[in-house]
């Protein structure tokens, strides 16, 4: 799966706009702003059709080997709904909702589709 790399991002991006979708979408690698400790991502799902089982995740990426490794996933959605996920250090952990994490310069975001059902969602991150 391509990558869609975007460097120098500002302190809010819209990572997947609102779109109707029916499978897995190429993951979004963002180059977080000098300094930046802290992701609020905001995943709003508007319409579904049946149970398309999305599951958003944050990845740090190191670029010079290309690995990754996963800072926080959600549990899956199905419904109309909005969440969020929370990654920092010093926040108290939650499993799928709040990772007590450094933040790397460069992450990944992914929302993957458990079958072909359709969703209407957008994600959007903010940074601090």
């Amino acid at each position: 799966m391509a990558n869609n790399i975007r460097g120098g991002v500002g302190h809010s991006h819209t990572v997947y706009a609102s779109a109707a979708r029916t499978a897995t979408p190429d993951t979004e690698e963002l180059e977080l702003p000098k300094g930046t400790r802290f992701i609020t991502a905001v995943i709003d799902v508007t319409a579904v059709t049946a149970t398309p089982a999305l599951t958003l995740k944050i990845e740090g990426v190191d670029r010079a080997s290309g690995k990754v490794w996963t800072l926080i996933e959600d549990a899956a959605v199905s419904t109309v709904s909005t969440g969020t996920l929370h990654v920092g250090p010093g926040l108290t952990a939650a499993a799928n909702v709040t990772a007590n994490a450094m933040v790397p310069p460069v992450v990944r975001f992914t929302v993957t589709h458990g079958d072909a059902d359709s969703a209407t969602y957008s994600v959007g991150a903010h940074f601090s």
